[in-house]
């Protein structure tokens, strides 16, 4: 099977690092012109780097909607149209997990604005220009946490990342008459991040062992496993396939 992206705009949120900057990578190699936004300017330095300076960075907080708006009237305007979208931003915002009394309401809407309202507001702002041209890929990051528990006890991740993935059913119909897929990946945990190489420690061995025992093929995945379900999605061997969620977990 091959899958190539010559000609294909492309967006990647949260591409300062992990599956993002994997992602942005394959994309890239691929042929795409790859668009790159976070809120970690040096990390989407790196980011640009590791993908052979063939990716254009953009400084985006994906909450905040005016400047969504913004970010995307200046990719398109230079591009012309936006061919696929990852909604890859999330994660934990530095937090732990603590008992429910203790969240704060800061605690609670900023993993929300990051993890689902970002994807919203993505999704809204490219949404217009893929409908007149009767073409779209939108792929989300959710998780595993967003189909059970999380694992990092956080009560926000694991709503806001549920929400996602209901956000990702609704939108496949809402936008399917346009012929725009949307469609979620499910990672299983991944060393990718500060965050994630954090919590592998704070479980000890004991806890790392109990985790690989629970997992099928016995051992943790690589963000390059997540970005080649992310290329299926975006290709043309998925053109008929839309509001599907896949957990890319090693089997549980």
């Amino acid at each position: 099977m091959k899958i190539d992206f010559d000609g294909k705009t492309v967006i990647v949120t949260g591409a300062a690092h992990g599956f993002g900057r994997t992602i942005a990578h394959g994309f890239a190699s691929r042929g795409a012109a790859v668009h790159i936004c976070d809120v970690n300017e040096a990390g989407l330095k790196e980011t640009v780097a590791f993908c052979d300076a063939k990716a254009q960075a953009h400084l985006l907080d994906v909450g905040d909607r005016t400047a969504v708006q913004r970010t995307v009237a200046v990719i398109e305007a230079n591009a012309g149209a936006i061919d696929i979208l990852v909604n890859n931003a999330g994660g934990v915002r530095g937090q732990v997990g603590r008992p429910i009394e203790e969240i704060s309401e800061m605690d609670w809407q900023t993993i929300f604005d990051v993890n689902l309202s970002g994807a919203f507001f993505m999704t809204q702002a490219v949404a217009p220009s893929m409908k007149r041209r009767k073409f779209g890929r939108i792929i989300n990051i959710s998780s595993g946490a967003g189909l059970g528990i999380s694992l990092t006890g956080i009560q926000a991740y694991t709503s806001a990342k549920a929400g996602q993935i209901g956000l990702t059913r609704q939108l496949a119909h809402e936008l399917g008459p346009w012929n725009i897929t949307v469609n979620n990946v499910a990672p299983g945990f991944v060393r990718s991040n500060p965050s994630t190489e954090r919590q592998w420690e704070a479980m000890g061995a004991e806890g790392q062992a109990k985790l690989l025992q629970n997992i099928a093929l016995k051992r943790l995945g690589l963000p390059e496993d997540i970005a080649a379900m992310v290329m299926f999605f975006a290709s043309d061997h998925a053109g008929w396939v839309s509001g599907q969620v896949i957990s890319v977990d090693g089997g549980k």
